[in-house]
C-alpha cells in the first residue's frame, strides 16, 4: 500500500488517472478526524490531501469564502471571527466522539501521526451540521461553489462564488454528505453569516421527555427567533450541567433584542434559569460534541434522526427493549443520540432494535460509534429503498465509474 501526498489538483488528476488504468482503488482523507465515521474502507492505497490546505479568498462585504479542502476548520473559525463573522451551520467537531472508537476497536480511528483536526473538505464530504441547524439549515446550504476530480481524473467545477448562481445542477448538495465517494474536492466555496452580538440560553427543569419535546416545538414556532433547542433528561444532564433534567433553548443577536425575546419566553412557560455569553457557548459546544454522551468503555452510539413529534415515544421504546439506553435530544427532537452498552446491543450493535423503532418512529438511524469489526458487518447507514439504491449507484457510475474512491465506506458497493 502506498501513500500519496499530491501538492495540488493536477497531481491528484495525474494520480486517478494512473490509479484507473489499474484500476487501484484509493482512501481519501486530510485530517483523519472522520476516518472512523461510516463503515471501514479497504484500499489500495491511500490519498492524504493534507498539503491542499489554506484559504484562498474571503470577501467578508460579500459574505464569501473559499478554501482548500485540508484547511483546518479552527483555521476558519478564526479567520471569520477575527471579521465578525461565523459558519452559520455550527460544524461541530466530533474528534473525541470518534476517538473513542479506539475503546474498544481492531484498528486506531486514524493512522500515526495524524492530529485528528477536523477539515472543512471534511465537513462538507460529511454534511455535518451542528445545533443552529434547526434554524439556519445544514451545511449544504452554505456550500456554493467547488472544483474537484472524478473517477476519470478529470478537473471539473461546479457551482459558483454568489448566493444566488443558476449555473446548472447543484451539484455542490450532491457532494455533500458522499463520504469522498463521488470525488476528490481540491477547493471548496461557503457561504458564511454574521456572528451575533450575543447569546443566551434558557433552561427549563424538571421536563419528562414528551413536555420537553412539547415546550421546545412551542418554543420554535413562537416569532422569538429561537436558534437551538435541545433537552437533557436527568440521566445524563449532569455530564455538561448541573443534575436533572433541563431543556436548552438559546437565543441571539443584538443584546437589546435577546433580553426582551428572553423576557418573553421566560413569561411564555412561567420561569427559567438563563446561561449567558461563554457559559451558554460552552453548552452548546457541549451538545454539538455529543458529550453528554462520550461512550465510557464498551458502549455505541447511534444518531438517530425521527420525526420530531415521535421522538420521546421512539426513546422510550428503545429503552424499553435495551435496559442500558440513554439518550437526549437536539433540533427539537429531529435529532436524538443514542448510546448502548455494547454488550447488550450484541453483534449487530442494537441494529435490529433501533431500526424496528425506526419504523414507527420515521427517519433514519446511522451508527457513528462501534467497533472496526462492528462497522464493516453490519448497515452503518440506513438501508436505502431499492430505487433510490439503484439512483444512486447510477450516481456513482457517472462521477466514479471503476469505484476507485473509499470503497465500501457508505455499503452497497459506494
Amino acid at each position: 500500500m502506498a501513500l500519496y501526498r499530491p501538492a495540488d489538483e493536477k497531481e491528484i488528476a495525474e494520480l486517478v488517472a494512473t490509479c484507473a488504468a489499474q484500476p487501484e482503488t484509493l482512501e481519501i482523507f486530510a485530517g483523519a478526524s472522520k476516518r472512523a465515521f461510516g463503515r471501514p474502507v479497504a484500499a489500495d492505497h491511500q490519498l492524504d490531501l493534507s498539503r491542499l490546505a489554506g484559504v484562498i479568498a474571503y470577501e467578508a462585504a460579500e459574505l464569501v469564502l473559499t478554501a482548500r479542502p485540508a484547511t483546518p476548520l479552527q483555521t476558519i473559525k478564526q479567520v471569520l471571527r477575527e471579521q465578525g463573522q461565523m459558519l452559520a451551520f455550527e460544524p461541530p467537531s466530533w474528534r473525541d466522539l470518534l476517538q473513542t472508537q479506539a475503546q474498544p476497536t481492531d484498528s486506531p480511528a486514524q493512522p500515526t501521526g495524524y492530529s485528528a483536526q477536523p477539515t472543512v473538505g471534511g465537513v462538507l464530504s460529511c454534511n455535518l451540521s451542528g445545533p443552529r441547524r434547526v434554524r439556519a439549515g445544514a451545511a449544504r446550504d452554505f456550500f456554493l461553489g467547488f472544483s474537484a476530480v472524478n473517477g476519470r481524473g478529470e478537473l471539473f467545477k461546479a457551482g459558483g462564488k454568489v448566493v444566488k448562481n443558476v449555473t446548472g445542477f447543484d451539484l455542490s448538495k450532491l457532494l455533500a454528505g458522499s463520504f469522498g465517494t463521488l470525488a476528490i474536492l481540491t477547493e471548496v466555496t461557503l457561504k458564511v453569516m454574521p456572528r451575533p452580538e450575543t447569546e443566551t440560553t434558557l433552561l427549563l427543569r424538571g421536563l419528562d421527555d414528551a413536555g420537553a419535546i412539547d415546550a421546545m416545538a412551542r418554543a420554535l414556532n413562537t416569532p422569538f427567533e429561537v436558534s437551538g433547542v435541545a433537552h437533557l433528561p436527568a440521566a445524563v444532564a449532569g455530564r455538561v450541567l448541573e443534575d436533572g433534567a433541563a431543556t436548552a433553548l438559546r437565543l441571539e443577536g443584538p443584546s437589546p433584542s435577546v433580553a426582551f425575546r428572553a423576557g418573553e419566553i421566560a413569561r411564555m412557560f412561567g420561569g427559567a434559569t438563563r446561561l449567558d455569553g461563554e457559559a451558554s457557548a460552552r453548552l452548546w459546544r457541549d451538545i454539538g460534541e455529543v458529550r453528554a454522551l462520550l461512550p465510557q468503555g464498551a458502549a455505541l452510539v447511534w444518531r438517530l434522526c425521527p420525526t420530531p413529534g415521535e421522538a420521546a415515544a421512539l426513546v422510550a421504546a428503545l429503552r424499553a427493549a435495551l435496559s442500558s439506553a440513554e439518550a437526549f435530544y437536539d433540533w427539537g427532537g429531529g435529532l436524538v443520540w443514542l448510546s448502548l452498552d455494547a454488550e447488550e446491543a450484541g453483534v449487530d450493535g442494537g441494529a435490529s432494535a433501533v431500526r424496528s423503532a425506526m419504523r414507527t418512529a420515521g427517519g433514519h438511524a446511522t451508527l457513528i460509534v462501534a467497533p472496526e469489526s462492528m462497522r464493516a458487518a453490519v448497515d452503518v447507514f440506513e438501508p436505502p429503498p431499492p430505487a433510490l439504491r439503484a439512483l444512486s449507484a447510477r450516481v456513482k457510475a457517472n462521477f466514479d465509474p471503476l469505484g476507485l474512491f473509499n470503497p465500501g465506506r457508505m455499503g452497497g458497493g459506494a
